[in-house]
Formats: C-alpha cells, sequence, structure tokens
C-alpha cells in the first residue's frame, strides 16, 4: 500500500493565487553565470537513492533525476519525460514505453531500456522498509527489447500505474553506479534529470546547476538553483527577509503566512497561495475497547468542529475537509457533513445513548510532536477541548517524537491517534485505497471487501480517471459510516519569495513537487 508521509504542515498546491509586487521583466536566459536562486525549505532528504525513500527526499529526486512520464507545470495527468509511454491492447495489464533517442546520464554513460529495467527491479529486490516498493504492488515484470523500448507487465488492471510510474520513486538511475542490492551510501547522483547535483551536504544545502545533457520536458528557466534546508519555518522566513534566500518552498507556519499576507508590512515579497493536496486525520483502532466501537467513532464524528480549528488553531490557512478525497480532484464528496451535519453534542449523545454507552467516554488521543509543525499540539488540545465541552468524553492527550511515534501505531498502541497524508499521485485512489486492506498505512487493519474487492479493481479498470466518481463515491460512503478514520482538515500550499523572482504559480507540480526549473530572476526596469 502506499504510505508517503507528510512533511511539515504545508502542501501541493493545484490552483494559485500570486500575490505580486514591484516592477520588472523576466530575465529569460537561464545562463550559468547568473546568481543560483536559493531556495528555502524545512523539508531535507533523508537518502540520495530513490531506491530508499518515500518522503521529502522527492524534492530534490524530481530535479537531479528523471522519470519515464512526469507531471509538467499545470499537468492533470503525466505526460512524456524520458519516454513515451501508452497502454497497449485492452484491461490496462501491459504498459509500453520508448526512450528518446541517445538519452544519457549527466556521467555520459547511456540510458538506455536496461538501464530503466534496472531501476524498477532494484527498487523491489532491495526491499527498503518503509520505501518505495509498496508503489509497485500491481507490477508482475519488466521486460525489454532493443535499446529504448521498456514493457511493464501487471498483475491485474491498473489505471494509476503512470501515476506510480511518474513519482519521484521511480527515477532511474546509472547502473554502473548504484548496487542492485543495496542502497548508494554516497553524497552523489548520477541521473539524467534537468539539473546535476554540485555538491550536497546534509541538513545544510544542496548545490544545482543545468545538466548539459538532459533531454526531457523542462524549460529551464534559470542556470542554478541552491537549496537551503532549515529546521524551522521562523529561521527560514528571517533568511528570506534577510536576502539570504530567495523564495521558500515546503514548511511555511501558519503564523508566517499570515504575517506575509500583509502587504503594508511585507512590500519586498510576494505570497503565491494555492488550494492543496495535503490532508489530515484521526485514526481509530479498532482493537481498542472505546476506540473500536463505531457508534464511539460516530459520537466524535458528530462533535468535532473542523472550521472551530481551521480558524483558531490554523488562521484558516487550512479549509475544513468532510471527504476522504481533498477538493480538486475527480471523486471529491462531502459525506461526513452530510452524515453528521454541523457539530451537535445533542445528537452525539443519541448516538452513545442508543447503543447503551455510558458516558463519559475515556479516550486516549496520540500525536507527534516533531512530524507536521508547530500547530498539532494545539490542534489536539483543541480537539480534546471540544469533546469535553460535550460532556460525553473523558479525553487524555499523549505525544511522541516522530521515531518513536511512528513505531508505536504500528504495533498498535494508540487509541485515536493523528496521521497527515499527502499524494503520491493526483488521483482519488491514493486518498482511499492506503487506509484499506489488511496491511495498510495506517497500520490498523480494515477490512471492507466491497471497498478493496470491487470498487477499486473497478475504478482501476478505467483508464478515463474522470469516469470513476461512482466508485469513489460509494468507497467515502462506507468510511464515513464505518468512521475509521475521520478527516480534519485539507491544507493549502504557500511559496513565499522576494518580488526579483518569477515563476512561483507554476513552479509546483500536482503531485507536490517543485520544479525548481520554472523559478526565474526579473530584472528591473
Amino acid at each position: 500500500m502506499f504510505r508517503r508521509l507528510l512533511a511539515p504542515r504545508v502542501l501541493a498546491a493545484t490552483t494559485f493565487i500570486p500575490l505580486l509586487a514591484g516592477c520588472g521583466v523576466v530575465n529569460a536566459s537561464g545562463s550559468e553565470d547568473e546568481d543560483p536562486i536559493v531556495v528555502g525549505t524545512t523539508s531535507a532528504p533523508s537518502t540520495l537513492d530513490p531506491a530508499a525513500s518515500w518522503d521529502g527526499s522527492w524534492e530534490l529526486f524530481r530535479n537531479v533525476y528523471q522519470t519515464l512520464v512526469a507531471f509538467p507545470s499545470g499537468a492533470a495527468q503525466p505526460k512524456a519525460d524520458a519516454a513515451a509511454c501508452s497502454f497497449k491492447g485492452t484491461g490496462n495489464r501491459t504498459y509500453h514505453c520508448r526512450l528518446r533517442e541517445d538519452m544519457t546520464f549527466s556521467d555520459g554513460d547511456a540510458l538506455d531500456a536496461a538501464a530503466v529495467k534496472y531501476s524498477i527491479d532494484r527498487i523491489r529486490t532491495i526491499g527498503v522498509k518503509g520505501g518505495p516498493e509498496g508503489l509497485l504492488g500491481s507490477l508482475d515484470r519488466v521486460t525489454t527489447s532493443g535499446d529504448r523500448d521498456v514493457t511493464f507487465h501487471l498483475k491485474k488492471a491498473d489505471a494509476t500505474f503512470p501515476y506510480v510510474l511518474a513519482t519521484p520513486a521511480m527515477s532511474i538511475v546509472d547502473p554502473d553506479d548504484y548496487p542492485a542490492k543495496s542502497v548508494r551510501k554516497d553524497r552523489e547522483v548520477s541521473g539524467s534529470g534537468p539539473y546535476t547535483l554540485k555538491s550536497y551536504s546534509p541538513g545544510d544545502k544542496a548545490e544545482l546547476v543545468k545538466n548539459d545533457s538532459y533531454k526531457g520536458f523542462a524549460d529551464r528557466k534559470n542556470g542554478a538553483v541552491t537549496i537551503r534546508y532549515f529546521t524551522s519555518s521562523s529561521d527560514m522566513v528571517a533568511a528570506l527577509r534577510a536576502k539570504k534566500i530567495d523564495a521558500t518552498f515546503r514548511g511555511l507556519a501558519a503564523s508566517d503566512a499570515v504575517k506575509l499576507q500583509d502587504k503594508k508590512n511585507e512590500k519586498e515579497l510576494q505570497l503565491v497561495e494555492g488550494a492543496g493536496m495535503e490532508t489530515s486525520y484521526l485514526v481509530f483502532n479498532p482493537k481498542d475497547p472505546w476506540a473500536g466501537k463505531k457508534p464511539v467513532r460516530q459520537a466524535v464524528a458528530q462533535i468535532v468542529d473542523r472550521g472551530a480549528i481551521a480558524h483558531s488553531v490554523y488562521q484558516d490557512t487550512v479549509t475544513p475537509l468532510y471527504s476522504m478525497v481533498p477538493a480538486g480532484l475527480v471523486g471529491h464528496t462531502t459525506d461526513f457533513f452530510n452524515d453528521y451535519g454541523e457539530p451537535s453534542a445533542a445528537k452525539a449523545a443519541q448516538i452513545l445513548s442508543k447503543a447503551g454507552i455510558h458516558t463519559p467516554v475515556p479516550l486516549t488521543l496520540w500525536y507527534t510532536t516533531d512530524r507536521y509543525g508547530s500547530a498539532t499540539k494545539p490542534e489536539f488540545e483543541e480537539l480534546k477541548r471540544q469533546l469535553e465541552a460535550s460532556k460525553l468524553f473523558e479525553v487524555k492527550l499523549e505525544s511522541r517524537p516522530w521515531n518513536t511515534f511512528e513505531a508505536g501505531y504500528r504495533k498498535g498502541e494508540y487509541p485515536v491517534f493523528g496521521r497527515g497524508w499527502f499524494p503520491d499521485f493526483p488521483d482519488a485512489d491514493n486518498f482511499i485505497a492506503p487506509f484499506v486492506g489488511q496491511e495498510n498505512a495506517v497500520s490498523t487493519p480494515y477490512i471492507s471487501p466491497e471497498i478493496t474487492d470491487e470498487l477499486l479493481p473497478q475504478s482501476r479498470r478505467e483508464s478515463d480517471r474522470g469516469a470513476v466518481v461512482r466508485q469513489f463515491a460509494r468507497a467515502q460512503q462506507i468510511m464515513a459510516e464505518d468512521v475509521r478514520l475521520l478527516p480534519l482538515w485539507q491544507g493549502k500550499q504557500y511559496i513565499a519569495a522576494s518580488e526579483e523572482i518569477a515563476g512561483g504559480e507554476r513552479a509546483l507540480d500536482p503531485s507536490t513537487i517543485m520544479l525548481m526549473w520554472e523559478l526565474e530572476r526579473k530584472t528591473s526596469w
């Protein structure tokens, strides 16, 4: 199943509303003689090897590696990058790709069909725990014909497979430099992306320069990019104000975004805002004596006030979410609002009374202290306040750092816990499939044969992703009734930049990755 985890609170945008200031014209030369554009982020790579990463490392991978297909700026579906690809025959079970002619890696080695097969096969051979192997669950085998033709044979119909190939996890690597059975450990990258990695200092910066041998759709509007890694939004914004960086990407806190919206005090900066696909949930453990009871979960769903969380905790930098599938994607519904309506302690009391459950119900809510940003603690304090104000629940809050928090929920230790999610790819499937089945992203088995055996297979047989509304609507009806997960909010995306930088509104693809090549420096009038 798909288990890509949410980085500190902020996500990719699909639609942007730029708030621009200043005068100038765009310098589109992209000359290597220009100063690099410096981008700050709180999302540092955990590895430089695509076979080992299912996390924020993808931000770097998209710019230094290449995939067969990818998402250009503004695209809703994968397009040809290293290769032209399509399903062959009927049934969405055979996916064929033909590479561009004379492809090479940045070191001059040939990028051929054998290299593509090697790159995909090693992901499954290495099988890194928490790595991207789970994305390839529908893949049976990879075959090649000549130097340019690659065919993916699937175990079953899967119209989302092109979306999987478009993820940076499926980056093509040089077989001469990446061991077949182990993860590459050094600080080097041998890829074919728009940039090469000139230097890398973990936790500090990555220096990217143009890859002269690149062949793909990226129209690079700058000659070089330096990515600076920060541990806090406040430090990142301070660097932006001090002109030590030119733009921010991931990790802008709600309070900083609100301040940057004030054009009276931020005259030399701009903020690009857009609707994102980041989502946040409460997860209920079915083995807990209280959270395992459906009426208890339904009562919680009846009480939680998402609007209050969005406004008082996140200062309206998130929006209430009443669907497993976020707004902006085919399949989005409002089932949790349709079923539960406005928050009501009286309706919640009726649910519990009818089930013969005495109140107050004891619940322990767990959250992580260092994964989703500084607003997580006040968010859970607000949830506790809401539930206890109903007089129906007695709530205890517990927290752990991410490394021990993750281990705890995988062991089933928490009755109720918070999780964030942003997609591997922009399709409703990636907001439903990861959370159901015996093995799933939240390690709480959710057996729903109608979803796993009927609705998801039906949707994956359909190449037209606009034609799967019925399946995803029904899946969400089931999930709203069960309340095994309770969606809370959907994030927005913000890019803050100096007014000399253009291209922010084009720089995020729908799978939450920043396309560094879209950024460019303006020149004065």
